[in-house]
C-alpha cells in the first residue's frame, strides 16, 4: 500500500498544477519589464529612413507601444480596433515595424491605414528582443517617466482596450 503513496501524491501535485495553469489567461504573459524603465532605442522612422525615433521622444508623456509587422496575420486581425483607438487620441501610438521589410511596412499601412503617430523600423529585430517581444503583436503602455506599465500580448481586442488599457492609461495621466 505504502509504494503507491508516492506515485499517489505526485500525480496529485501535478493535477493541481494543471488546474492553476489551466485558470490562467495566455494574454496576460508577466514580463520582467513591468515597473521598469523602457529599454532605449534610436532607430530609423519607417517613413522616413534619415529620421530617428527614441523614447526619450515621448518623455513626459503616457504613450503606447504597437510591435507589428506586415507579415503577422494576427497584426491584420488587430488592426481595425489599432485604428478606432488611434482616432480617440487619448495617447500617441507609436508603432514598432519588427522584423519587416521597409517597403512591405510602408505598403501595409497604406493598404490598411496608418494608426502610428510615428512608426520605428526595427529591420533586425533587436529592439524588439531588448522589450522581450517574441511574436507580434504585442503592446506596451509605457508612463510619462518612461517606464513600462503594461504588456498585452496577441492582438487589441475592444474589450482588452475598454478594460484594460484605458483605465491604465486614464490613471497613468492623472499621476
Amino acid at each position: 500500500m505504502k509504494r503507491f503513496l508516492l506515485p499517489l501524491g505526485v500525480f496529485l501535485g501535478l493535477l493541481i498544477f494543471l488546474g492553476i495553469g489551466l485558470r490562467l489567461n495566455p494574454r496576460e504573459i508577466p514580463s520582467p519589464f513591468i515597473g521598469k524603465p523602457a529599454p532605449t532605442f534610436k532607430l530609423a522612422q519607417l517613413h522616413a529612413a534619415d529620421k530617428s525615433i527614441s523614447p526619450q521622444d515621448m518623455a513626459g508623456q503616457v504613450w503606447v507601444l504597437n510591435v507589428w509587422a506586415s507579415w503577422c496575420v494576427s497584426c491584420r486581425v488587430e488592426h481595425p480596433v489599432l485604428m478606432d483607438f488611434a482616432r480617440t487620441g487619448v495617447v500617441p501610438v507609436v508603432g514598432l515595424n519588427y522584423k519587416d521589410g521597409r517597403a512591405d511596412g510602408i505598403k501595409w499601412l497604406h493598404e490598411f491605414g496608418n494608426p502610428y503617430t510615428l512608426s520605428a523600423f526595427d529591420n533586425d529585430g533587436r529592439v524588439g528582443i531588448d522589450y522581450g517581444v517574441y511574436g507580434v503583436p504585442e503592446t506596451f503602455v509605457i508612463d510619462k517617466q518612461g517606464v513600462i506599465r503594461m504588456k498585452y500580448t496577441g492582438p487589441l481586442t475592444r474589450e482588452a482596450i475598454d478594460e484594460k488599457l484605458l483605465p491604465m492609461i486614464e490613471e497613468l495621466k492623472r499621476a
